[in-house]
């Protein structure tokens, strides 16, 4: 009899059957098409992505900064870098500090010493300071510049007023710390130890500092201003998280950090939340981040200190919805290639760069590289340090926080958080909310109003007046133009003033005014509002009453405009730079807004652009409303959304998506339709399509896309034709709020064209993102899953009923109404009972919920993949096993060492004597009282070994272990199940034998199968040997799949402990070899419940006293296992799973303890499987 194929069966969906048994019965559906899915997504998270930056490059030379002797500086170094291809001296380029020091962290990985270029960013960042510093600050465009809010302290910063300045004062000195390109992202201790060397080099770069200054000295130099007291912490990935960590280290020097920029680094929790020491970790540094914000007081109130880290301004920038380098974090450690690849670790979302909760918004604040200015890009993890256009900004960010009175950074951290305000952020508001509320009046009210004089002679009051060299000629606004449209157009720069009647054009509800332009604002475009002649409420003239509101106009990024090979060639309309808007309260009290367009041949020394072009008009918001509900954003999947525009339609649509677009990204397409050429509004699809595009494109500008995100704030797409729009953002999560699942589109278009729009969401996009976003909470459900199974097997065994296997239950527990809606939809509830039990926020209800379902399934579908995988491992190992020792070998090999023994006994051969004489000294060996109590007492000694490699060594290598012991019983239950098999087929004709007797012969066949493990050896047992080795291999099968989960989840902390057989030796010699006393402690937990419940036997545990009406049993702690795995999964925590294994664990040998005394006792106890044997 051949074993039939068990691959096929288990895909074909039939009973499992093997050797006549039946061992699964697995669900008899198709395949989920969700598994295919997700290979799609996996590989599509590895493609390279085209994300418009500009390569950096560099002459980089690294000084060795020599260190003193301390345990963290044996294996770490520190670097001072400088920008040149000529050789320098060492020495004597030290001696001439007297910049701003500034230290670079590295993250995951990071190293200089590694030749690849995308390994150590310092230089980037070094480099472009250095041409910073040379060059100058940036040229004033005069846009609208963003400033601090409320919360954040703006209104006392507006008060004081302070400008940019014009050369900067010292230059930045960068120094980098070398951490051996060792994975902090994956081990706890590995960061602590990163923490306490950048501590020492902060030191260490202040005392050179000294140093420097004194050998100046000693050679006669005179003093160049004063030492530096804090150094500038910048960090990449997990290099900001240790710059935070070294803040607040308790050997840092006080006032040490008082400015900290981070790069695409995690601050609420791990990016990989595997490992229960890293988590509690960051848990502890934020912690005590919240208390350094605390204002100490006494019991009476009466201030006694301020806050500690009321010095430190901390700001963070995220890369945006590309930056999710996480995935390839777990590829590489698939494949066993982490050790070589670049700076692993990402953030997948933005949450997890933000600040919330963590530093109060008066001192820092996060900003996404999508919204910072002159940037717009969102990039890779790695990218973020090499993107051209963030490292300027960063550069020049930097060095404007510099004082020029005293060449060091400004000490009132207030002005430092606005320079950063106002270098980073975009003038776009961060709402169309607030695009649509008036700004005028509240900015008029703390600058200035200064009076200049126009080109026709009025005196005009400019709320930030253009400067005086940037004017137009004394012929310039020939003529003046009057508007009758609602829309006015400007196509060349003419020279004309545009009158535009407010009362006239804004009536209908048209009371709001949008302008888009390619003009630079002063040297381009001004724009000014006029009040109703010979009605003034201040009775003055109405010249004295003009103002200029040029200054509101905000830039906006946009691509490089159509080559232009002479005047009046261009084959395209020009893409807008600027926004302009006005709202009705704005305009209050005005009759008139002008629009002046500069001469061609202006005095500012500025070319004009190629292709000059602005759109403005006054419009009425409702009539470009557009909602999209849930559903049928779900339902544009397959029927995509068709939007027509016609001509004269609004320039500005608001497009609300009742999903996030950071969860349900959307294909946004717009094709011209037409543009005035034909009357009928959209043309034929055959005749004249090529030529009126070409003609519409020449006409009208190319639209533009601004989505509002309320975690990441603002997402620009330039010449928006057709694009996937997505945000970086998680939506659905437990620590949202409600509203907090939409996303706003403005929509930016020319009024002149009609477009035929298509929205549509994106599939694979969808699927790429849900399964970055929520990987953290598939894996802490993952475990959950397996308790609830585990619950099963146990239940089923308390019940005298035959123990279910791992996909049995699987498929139990999806089964609706019950066990589904107290195992899936319950857990789901407790998160906002929680809410509401600490006063706070409820997240959104229904997508939370269906998310955390949809999490839940993949949860399943995860655990049954790796279920089927194992089972067919095992039955393909015991099918060869069977078959090669059955077959081909036993009868034979029997035979043949009976003939051989008989030969040497009769013959006295010495070889025989030599044999008898080693098993004869084995057999004393064995006799030793140690060696007897390891065979009798297995499960002692391999706790003991595990043990002692997780205290010792490393937690994973003592988790290993156990399910390479559960593996191997599982091996030997399948073996000795086929070998009972064969032996039943060699005996078929022997029917008269005695039933004893056959138990007998069955009870050798097992004895001599390997790697023997509990069974039922009692003739008298009323399940057959088969169907106990089944239990056995059901039960074992379990326990390895919990325990393969556990070694997986801190299989990264190893890798990067095993990174260097180097690093380790220096480990050991340096007394840093023992693992966190936490991590050794719950994975002593985690072993004693994978050897004591090991045995069936031990599925019943003591009697308590009857709790509601129940006694404790080993079901009702894996679902109290399941429902705290659950709840770690949902907090995105899923390293907490950890403490729910080692409390079951504990739970378990408290009993076997009480247990084993009940029995010594005499004591009955209850638990035992019911009806186990005849009596």
């Amino acid at each position: 009899m051949s074993p039939p194929n068990p691959i096929l069966e288990a895909f074909e969906g039939s009973e499992f059957k093997w050797f006549g048994h039946s061992i699964v019965h697995a669900p008899k559906t198709k395949p989920n098409p969700a598994t295919w899915v997700m290979c799609f997504v996996s590989a599509n998270l590895l493609k390279p992505i085209s994300n418009g930056c500009i390569m950096t490059y560099m002459y980089p030379t690294y000084i060795p900064i020599s260190s003193t002797e301390s345990v963290s500086s044996a294996r770490y170094a520190l670097y001072l870098y400088h920008e040149g291809w000529r050789k320098i001296d060492f020495k004597d380029h030290l001696k001439q500090l007297n910049g701003v020091p500034v230290l670079f962290i590295p993250g995951n990985g990071g190293s200089y010493k590694q030749a690849s270029y995308h390994v150590f960013y310092v230089r980037s960042l070094a480099a472009e300071s250095d041409r910073a510093y040379q060059a100058g600050p940036f040229e004033h465009l005069f846009y609208h510049e963003a400033s601090l809010s409320s919360e954040e302290g703006g209104e006392n910063m507006d008060a004081v007023g302070f400008q940019l300045p014009n050369q900067y004062a010292s230059r930045l000195d960068w120094f980098a710390v070398d951490l051996e390109g060792e994975h902090s992202a994956m081990d706890g201790q590995i960061l602590q130890e990163h923490t306490e060397y950048v501590v020492y080099a902060i030191h260490r770069i202040l005392d050179q500092y000294r140093e420097s200054c004194e050998a100046r000295e000693r050679e006669g130099a005179a003093a160049s201003g004063s030492l530096p007291k804090s150094v500038i912490l910048v960090g990449h990935s997990m290099g900001g998280f240790v710059a935070r960590a070294a803040t607040i280290h308790p050997h840092l020097r006080k006032s040490a950090v008082e400015i900290i920029l981070t790069l695409s680094s995690p601050h609420q929790s791990p990016p990989l939340a595997l490992q229960p020491s890293l988590g509690y970790y960051f848990a502890q540094v934020n912690d005590n981040w919240r208390k350094g914000y605390e204002v100490h007081t006494t019991l009476t109130g009466h201030h006694v200190s301020d806050p500690v880290l009321s010095h430190v301004v901390v700001v963070s920038i995220s890369g945006g919805y590309h930056d999710y380098q996480v995935f390839a974090l777990l590829f590489n450690l698939v494949t066993i290639d982490a050790l070589h690849m670049p700076a692993v670790l990402a953030n997948v979302r933005s949450k997890l760069e933000s600040l919330d909760g963590i530093v109060p918004p008066t001192h820092g604040f996060m900003i996404s590289s999508t919204d910072m200015k002159n940037v717009w890009l969102s990039m890779e993890h790695q990218a973020i340090l090499w993107c051209n256009q963030l490292v300027v900004q960063a550069s020049h960010t930097l060095l404007s926080l510099i004082d020029s009175r005293t060449g060091q950074p400004f000490l009132d951290s207030q002005k430092r958080l606005a320079i950063f305000a106002m270098m980073l952020r975009s003038g776009v508001p961060q709402s169309l909310n607030l695009m649509m509320q008036s700004r005028l009046f509240h900015q008029s009210a703390h600058i200035p109003i200064k009076e200049i004089k126009d080109a026709s002679g009025s005196q005009v009051n400019t709320l930030s007046s253009c400067p005086s060299n940037v004017h137009w000629s004394d012929d310039g606004l020939e003529r003046d133009l009057y508007i009758q449209t609602t829309t006015v157009t400007v196509l060349a720069m003419d020279g004309r003033r545009r009158w535009l009647d407010i009362q006239k054009l804004g009536s209908n509800g048209k009371g709001h005014f949008m302008f888009v332009t390619n003009l630079a604002p002063c040297s381009g475009v001004r724009l000014h509002l006029w009040p109703e002649k010979r009605k003034s409420n201040l009775d003055l003239p109405a010249s004295r009453r003009v103002i200029e509101v040029t200054s509101k106009m905000v830039h906006i990024p946009s691509r490089p405009a159509p080559r232009q090979i002479e005047p009046g060639s261009e084959t395209e309309q020009a893409p807008p730079s600027a926004i302009f808007h006005l709202s009705p309260e704005d305009m209050c009290g005005f009759r008139f807004l002008t629009v002046s367009v500069a001469p061609r041949p202006t005095m500012s020394g500025r070319p004009p652009p190629a292709a000059s072009m602005a759109v403005g008009q006054f419009f009425n918001p409702k009539e470009g409303e557009r909602e999209f509900s849930p559903q049928s954003m779900l339902l544009s999947a397959y029927y995509p959304k068709d939007m027509f525009m016609k001509e004269d339609h609004p320039l500005a649509f608001n497009l609300s998506f009742g999903i996030s677009l950071g969860l349900l990204p959307v294909t946004l397409s717009l094709r011209t339709a037409s543009c005035g050429i034909k009357k009928s509004g959209l043309p034929d699809e055959e005749a004249g399509h090529i030529e009126n595009s070409r003609l519409c494109k020449l006409r009208c500008f190319p639209p533009v896309a601004l989505a509002w995100d309320p975690t990441s704030g603002l997402h620009l797409f330039p010449n928006l034709y057709s694009e996937t729009i997505v945000v970086d953002s998680s939506p659905a999560l437990w620590s949202y709020t409600q509203g907090s699942e939409k996303t706003t589109v403005v929509l930016l278009v020319d009024p002149h064209c009609s477009y035929k729009t298509n929205i549509a969401v994106s599939v694979t996009a969808a699927a790429t993102r849900f399964l970055l976003l929520y990987s953290a909470q598939i894996v802490g459900l993952s475990f959950a899953v397996v308790f609830f199974a585990l619950m099963q097997q146990a239940h089923a065994w308390d019940l005298d009923l035959p123990m279910p296997s791992m996909l049995s239950a699987l498929e139990f527990n999806l089964r609706m109404p019950l066990p589904f809606l107290y195992l899936a939809v319950l857990p789901i509830l407790i998160p906002f009972f929680l809410s509401l039990l600490m006063s706070q926020p409820f997240p959104p209800l229904l997508s939370f919920t269906i998310v955390s379902i949809i999490n839940y399934l993949l949860a399943n579908g995860l655990i049954v993949i790796l279920t089927l995988v194992s089972h067919l491992i095992f039955y393909v190992a015991a099918t060869i096993h069977v078959f090669i020792k059955t077959r081909l070998y036993c009868v034979y090999a029997e035979q043949q060492v009976l003939k051989y023994f008989r030969s040497q006994v009769f013959d006295g051969n010495s070889c025989f004597v030599f044999l008898h004489w080693f098993f004869n000294l084995s057999s004393n060996f064995s006799s030793l009282k140690v060696v007897r109590v390891v065979r009798v007492n297995p499960l002692l000694v391999r706790a003991l070994a595990a043990i002692t490699l997780a205290c010792f060594v490393h937690p994973a290598l003592g988790l290993f272990i156990l399910p390479l012991s559960h593996a191997m019983c599982c091996y030997n239950s399948l073996c000795s199940f086929a070998w009972r098999k064969e032996f039943l087929e060699f005996n078929s004709d022997g029917k008269d034998e005695s039933k004893q007797f056959a138990y007998t012969r069955e009870r050798r066949v097992n004895q001599n199968s390997p790697l023997k493990c509990n069974s039922s050896d009692s003739p008298d047992s009323t399940k057959s040997f088969g169907d106990t080795q089944l239990e056995i291999f059901h039960h074992r099968h379990g326990l390895l799949i919990l325990d393969l989960l556990a070694v997986i989840m801190v299989l990264p902390s190893l890798v990067a402990w095993l990174q260097g057989a180097f690093v380790v030796v220096q480990r050991i010699r340096i007394g840093h070899s023992f693992p966190w006393f936490l991590d050794s402690a719950l994975s002593i937990g985690v072993i004693l419940h994978g050897v004591i419940i090991s045995k069936l036997e031990f599925n019943s545990l003591v009697s308590f006293p009857i709790i509601l009406g129940h006694e404790l049993r080993l079901n009702y702690i894996y679902l109290l296992a399941g429902y705290f795995s659950f709840l770690s999964g949902l907090a995105l925590a899923p390293y907490c799973v950890f403490y729910a294994m080692a409390a079951t664990g504990f739970i378990l040998f408290a009993c076997r303890i009480l247990r084993g005394r009940n029995g010594e006792k005499g004591e009955p106890h209850f638990g035992s499987r019911k009806h186990s044997h005849r009596h």
